[in-house]
């Protein structure tokens, strides 16, 4: 298959497939979801990604219609099936389908969905373009819910500036990315926001975390200003598709390059990391 689409045990190429238009995700973008990259149909950190989706899940009051096992399976039996060996591998929970009513009866079964296409993790060396935007999102961002307009909106906005990704910021605090996590490296301190209800507390973010501390580099999660991302050593934006990747410019003004080899050193082990777990055994 070129592509795959999966809907509560239904599976054909993406085009063919159908779904209710009674299932909330189509009224409410009641659900939420996770994503994540495979590479010779091995996806990268499945465990972990499964576990914020059912996390996400618990603290909407949706009721998955598996267990992790059976989520964690059922993807990895879908990745097989497409042609590709570099594969975008997502995948959502909805709440239920029932005629459209803002209240839900209790412990209404969920829907799973998946889709996957051909697609490869972005090159971990080139420099990227970033803007900046007033962070105007609620205050649920640790959900990976489905409901993502204003990061639609500002992932626009930084395509239209010939830009990369947008870094918002909520009151003077960096909080993080349209689609990314924003991070950055000072006078040898690898600089983190705190996973608050402000940020969405990405895998990868967490594997920079545990590399950094494995190899002496000192961590801390802690709010910092737009003024402090500015003055950074480097800027890392992280995400599952985005393992390490230095921003080179924020708002047409220049960041960064100025900790290349603590940089360097984090991009080869991201990706020898990637590789290494997407080999076949």
């Amino acid at each position: 298959m070129k592509t795959l689409g999966y809907y509560n045990g239904h599976f054909d190429e993406l085009d063919r497939m159908v779904v209710p238009m009674n299932d909330r995700a189509c009224s409410f973008g009641d659900g939420v979801y996770d994503s994540a990259y495979a590479r010779n149909h091995i996806v990268y950190s499945l465990p972990e990604h499964v576990d914020r989706i059912f996390s996400g899940a618990s603290l909407l009051d949706i009721h998955p219609p598996c267990t992790r096992r059976e989520m964690i399976d059922t993807i990895c039996e879908m990745v097989k099936k497409v042609d590709a060996s570099e594969t975008f591998v997502y995948w959502q929970l909805t709440r239920g389908t029932m005629p459209r009513n803002h209240a839900y009866p209790e412990g209404m079964k969920a829907n799973f969905w998946i889709i996957i296409r051909e697609m490869s993790i972005r090159d971990t060396y080139r420099k990227i373009r970033l803007i900046s935007r007033e962070d105007t999102r609620f205050f649920h961002c640790n959900i990976k819910s489905l409901n993502l307009i204003p990061a639609v909106m500002a992932a626009s906005a930084a395509r239209e500036a010939g830009a990369d990704e947008c870094v918002f910021h909520r009151n003077g605090r960096v909080t993080e990315c349209a689609h990314s996590n924003i991070n950055m490296l000072k006078d040898g301190v690898f600089v983190t926001p705190p996973a608050d209800e402000l940020i969405l507390a990405g895998i990868q973010r967490g594997h920079l975390m545990a590399k950094c501390r494995s190899l002496g580099v000192p961590v801390e999660e802690r709010p910092f200003s737009m003024e402090e991302l500015f003055s950074a050593d480097e800027v890392i934006v992280s995400s599952a598709g985005s393992l390490c990747l230095s921003a080179c410019e924020i708002d047409n003004k220049p960041v960064g390059g100025k900790d290349p080899v603590l940089l360097k050193t984090l991009q080869d082990s991201s990706l020898a990391d990637f590789r290494k777990a997407t080999e076949p055994q």
